[in-house]
Parts: structure tokens; sequence; C-alpha cells
């Protein structure tokens, strides 16, 4: 009886030590981020501890968007806490349970079994902040919600276990005649991501379902104007482009700081739930809803890129000369301020990104105009304010005209895959229930 008495108390000065090591590396991570320690709930410490994960050297596949990670992850945290909130629909699996389990339980073991499932090697640390999470909540109430966690995580990592994202990408290229996307200068790297429009989507139909009409012709007005802008302003050299809309290109392609377009909506959410006082079970929804968005929202435009094969505006500048265009000159050495990535153009994927994600935000919260800041990291970082949610999205599509990588006409196009698919899944995804006592 004494040897049992004595292993509980070493186990549970264990998991206290544990706890107490965590909840100092977290408060590291929340200084950095000018987040008090104190506001970070349970929605809030799972999000975080998936973008350490995903910053972190060699966690995230090549070939695997991290918007999987967060889709999944955050979906299941939904799902866990409606098991025991049910005020909305759920998005996949809805745990019979008591009204008394623990919330905070429920989302931790969700989270935690999804990450363990996408990122094993990482499960210690993954079980330390599952200690954090459990800290202080009652047992039964704490069984109870790990239950509940623990059948939502398992059947979304099942659903998902063969959704394409694990393939091998297919190759992709085109005849080298006007118009046609080809590999770009300095890297050429052939076509990346070439699976995605073929991925199961979390929210909408099918990567088609919200399709943009096609670019103007080589031929077009709308399209001598556009690129005519885009040679301008989006060159290395550019005489036109101002300092802030250098530094609006570079912010926005991760040049001098770690902060990707994942990051920064993630924490646009994580502060505007915070100053808007939203509790736990609604963080849960709002990032479900986000972060599916994002995901279906992207995998559209890449749908829309590999259809179209539209090349960029490096190629098209440089052959101006073949487009049949008298509004047109070609410049065989022009180069573009920022890196192109490797794939064709339209629609612009950071403009379907971030509409989709300001479009969610507005009508989560029932209003656009929230004003806000957001801080880049890093020696290329910086801190800008914002009128609202459109106004950084409307930012985050310009910067890829000042980075000299899309045209305008990209820009609106793929600003209206992101509205469409985020207005979408608002409307069909996680639903309020009519009459929940």
């Amino acid at each position: 009886m004494e040897g049992k008495e004595m292993n509980h108390k070493q186990l549970l000065k264990g998991i206290l030590t544990l706890a107490i090591l965590c909840c100092s590396q977290a408060s590291v991570w929340a200084r950095n981020h000018n987040l008090p320690l104190e506001q970070e709930d349970v929605i809030l410490q799972w999000n975080r501890v998936l973008m350490e994960t995903i910053r972190t050297p060699g966690q995230q596949p090549a070939t695997i968007m991290p918007v999987r990670s967060y889709a999944i992850m955050h979906a299941a945290m939904f799902d866990a806490v409606n098991s025991i909130d049910g005020h909305h629909t759920p998005y996949l699996t809805e745990v019979p349970g008591s009204a008394n389990a623990s919330i905070e339980a429920a989302a931790a073991q969700a989270a935690h079994d999804v990450l363990a499932g996408l990122y094993p090697t990482r499960l210690a640390i993954f079980n330390n902040e599952l200690a954090i999470s459990l800290s202080g909540i009652e047992e039964n109430r704490a069984q109870q919600g790990i239950r509940v966690g623990q059948i939502v995580a398992e059947r979304l990592l099942a659903v998902r276990a063969n959704d394409g994202w694990n393939v091998t990408p297919l190759a992709y290229s085109l005849p080298a005649t006007p118009g046609n996307w080809q590999p770009t200068p300095p890297a050429n790297a052939a076509a990346a991501f070439t699976h995605y429009p073929s991925v199961m989507p979390f929210g909408i139909t099918s990567s088609n379902q919200f399709r943009p009409n096609p670019p103007p012709a080589l031929t077009s007005v709308q399209y001598a104007a556009d690129l005519n802008e885009v040679k301008e302003i989006g060159s290395v050299n550019s005489a036109s482009r101002t300092q802030d809309q250098t530094l609006v290109a570079q912010l926005w392609a991760g040049v001098g700081t770690p902060t990707n377009f994942l990051f920064v909506w993630n924490n646009v959410a994580r502060n505007v739930s915070i100053a808007r006082g939203l509790s736990a079970v609604e963080k849960a929804r709002l990032f479900a809803l986000t972060n599916i968005a994002v995901h279906d929202a992207l995998q559209t435009t890449f749908a829309s890129k590999f259809h179209y094969g539209l090349w960029r505006p490096v190629s098209a500048i440089r052959r101006a000369d073949e487009d049949n265009n008298a509004n047109t000159t070609a410049d065989p050495t022009w180069s573009s301020l920022i890196v192109n990535p490797p794939y064709p153009s339209y629609a612009g994927n950071n403009a379907a990104i971030g509409t989709s994600q300001s479009t969610m935000l507005a009508l989560f919260f029932g209003r656009d105009d929230i004003a806000f800041q957001h801080t880049w990291e890093g020696a290329g970082g910086a801190t800008r304010l914002y009128a609202g949610f459109g106004a950084m999205a409307d930012e985050e599509a310009r910067a890829r005209v000042y980075g000299g990588i899309h045209f305008t006409f990209d820009n609106v196009a793929g600003q209206s895959v992101g509205q469409n698919v985020a207005s979408y899944i608002f409307a069909n995804v996680m639903r309020p229930r009519q009459c929940v006592q």
C-alpha cells in the first residue's frame, strides 16, 4: 500500500515538473508574441504548439502544405468542444457525452492526438503540453473530456488518412507557346504541389466548385495594362515602387522574417479573439472556420493555376514580343523583386488566402472594421496597423504585384475565390443549431 502511494506521489511530482517546465517555455513564446500567458487558453495553446512544430526543421513534409495540419487539428478541437457544448452542428463527429465533461480536456486531447499522429517524433513535447492543459481539472471531468477528444481525433485522422496529400506529385509541363507557364528564373524549378487540386477538401465540394473565369486574352487591353503595371512597379530595380511598397512585398513573401501567411492570419485571429473576449467554445469554432477556409481557398487557386497554366509576369515581359499585343514591349533582361513560386500565375494564391480570412473573420464577428496591428518577426520584420480585416487582405494581394510575381487580374480572381469559398463554408459548415437548451 505504501509502495503504491509512493508511486502515485512520484507520478504526480513528475507531471507537475513537466507542467512547470512547459509553462516556462510557453511563457517565453508568449512574451515574444506580445501575448500574456494567462490569456493563452487551450485553443490558443495548441495553435501555438502547432506553429512551433511547423517551424521546427524537418517536421513538415515538403509536399504537404501545413494548412492541412491546421485544418485537421482545429476541426478536431471544434468537434471535441461541440460534443460537450452542443450549440453547433458538428464538423464530422458528435460524441454523446456528459455535460459535466471538461471542454478544456476534450479540446486538448483532440489536439494532442491529431498532432501525435501527424508529427510522431514530437510526442514527448505534445505529452508535456497535454499535462499543462489537464493541470487543475477535476479527474472525473478530465477523464470524460479525454474520452471525447480521443474519439474525435481518431475518426478525423482516419477520414483524412488517404485524403490525397500523401501521394507523389505528378509532373506538370506545357508547350513553350506564348501564354503557357514555363519554369521561371533563377532556379527554373519544376512545378510544385501539382497534387493539391486533387486532395479531399474540408468544406467545399471540389476544387473546381469556385473556379474563376479564364484570364484575359494576351491580345486584350486589360492584359496589356496589367502587364505594363507589374513591369513598372514589380521590377527588381523599379524607380516607381516606394520604400513601403517594397517592405510590403518582402513581408508577405517571408523575406527576412519567419512569419508566413499561415502564422499571420492565425495570429490575427488569436489577437482579435482575445481583444473581443471570446470563450474557448467560440475560439474553437473561429479557428476551425478560418483554417478550413484557407485550405480550400488555396486548393481552389492551385486548381485554377494548373487548369489555365498562365505564364508568370517574368516570362510574359521577357517574351512580350510574342503576345501579338501592340501595347506591350519585351524586356529580355527584366527580373522581379520577389522570387517566383514554381507554379503558374492565375489565380493568385495570396489574394485568395487573405480574402478567405478577411471574409471569414468579418462574417464571424459581424463586421470588418475591427482595427488591429500585426508584427512580423525577424530582422526583416515590422509592425503594421490595419483598419480592418479587408485592409490586410488587400495589402497581401497587392504585395504580389509590388513583388513582380502577379498581374492584378490574378489578384482579382484570387480574391473572388477567397470570398466565395469562405462565404460557402460559413453558410454550410459548423452552423448554429436553432434550438439548444
